[in-house]
């Protein structure tokens, strides 16, 4: 080489050829490759390691994929999770709510369980009512009963829960009854010593946890502990059905009679559901025209008609 000239290097492919020439003769290149390549297995080595080499070259052109996947993935997961969070929140405060449904339901089940078997012990008819409102006045112990004269309630009739005697209606009108609780200062009721049969007259206090004996003679049997039940006279309540239980009986010097406390057995601030008691079945279901017969089919009618004729 000539100091102060520059060598110059003939491309292999010269300008002046044509693109037709060129990509013919890479045709010409590549199927002469392949048929070395199929016949002697020449270039599997040289295969390898170009794929070798591709490798990190595949891997960089793959990663901003991956990481627009990895991004949306997440975004997408964050996402529904919130959903999910969301929805199971909705759907826990649904279980919540038929739990304390359900608690509500077996508590009214038992209640009415208790009903049935008290009612069991019932010799007459019975119907089953619920209270719908108390008397606001807080010295009346008075409540309101889903059930009236169109369910032939009546004035004076008995109401009991599952432990005991609560009151007597007092006022009946078409859809709802107003009910007399024993605890009330107003309510009477005729009892009878369970163990002695001892007949006396248990007043209300105006409590809800005490009833007293009126005029008891000191010279009479009454211990704490003894059963009252309702004695049947009067024609209000049914004999025989649980009043209270004598929780103090006093003797003060001086008196003719005792100072007897009684505790009622009927929760009468708790019971939601109560039985009014028939106690003669017929006298519910006599025709109101039975009261206004025709004068010509008795016998008075009938002996005018002889008259006449």
């Amino acid at each position: 080489m000539r100091p102060g000239k520059e060598q110059v290097i003939k491309p292999i492919f010269s300008q002046r050829q044509s693109l037709v020439t060129r990509f013919v003769l890479l045709i010409i290149l590549s199927l002469a490759m392949l048929y070395f390549d199929h016949s002697y297995r020449a270039l599997s080595q040289v295969r390898q390691w170009l794929t070798v080499a591709a490798t990190p070259v595949l891997f960089l052109a793959d990663l901003p994929g991956r990481i627009w996947g990895t991004a949306s993935q997440v975004v997408m997961s964050h996402n529904d999770l919130l959903k999910e969070n969301a929805r199971l929140k909705a759907r826990n405060l649904i279980l919540e709510q038929k739990v304390q449904k359900l608690a509500s339901l077996t508590a009214q089940n038992i209640r009415l369980r208790e009903l049935l078997n008290s009612s069991e012990l019932v010799d007459e008819q019975v119907l089953v009512a619920e209270v719908v409102g108390i008397d606001p006045d807080p010295f009346r112990h008075r409540v309101i009963i889903n059930k009236g004269a169109i369910d032939k309630v009546y004035e004076g009739q008995a109401i009991l829960d599952a432990h005991g005697v609560m009151g007597q209606v007092i006022e009946v009108s078409p859809v709802s009854s107003r009910v007399l609780m024993l605890t009330d200062m107003a309510a009477r009721i005729p009892v009878q010593n369970h163990r002695t049969k001892y007949r006396a007259i248990a007043a209300g206090t105006g409590r809800s946890d005490r009833l007293d004996l009126l005029h008891i003679p000191v010279t009479e049997d009454f211990q704490e502990g003894d059963l009252l039940t309702s004695s049947g006279l009067g024609g209000t309540y049914p004999e025989g059905y649980p009043v209270g239980v004598v929780t103090g009986v006093m003797h003060n010097p001086g008196d003719a009679f005792a100072s007897i406390a009684v505790q009622p057995l009927a929760e009468v601030n708790r019971s939601r559901v109560v039985l009014l008691v028939f106690r003669e079945v017929s006298s519910l279901i006599v025709p109101t025209d039975a009261t206004e017969a025709d004068p010509s089919e008795t016998g008075a009618g009938k002996k005018t008609d002889e008259v006449q004729q």
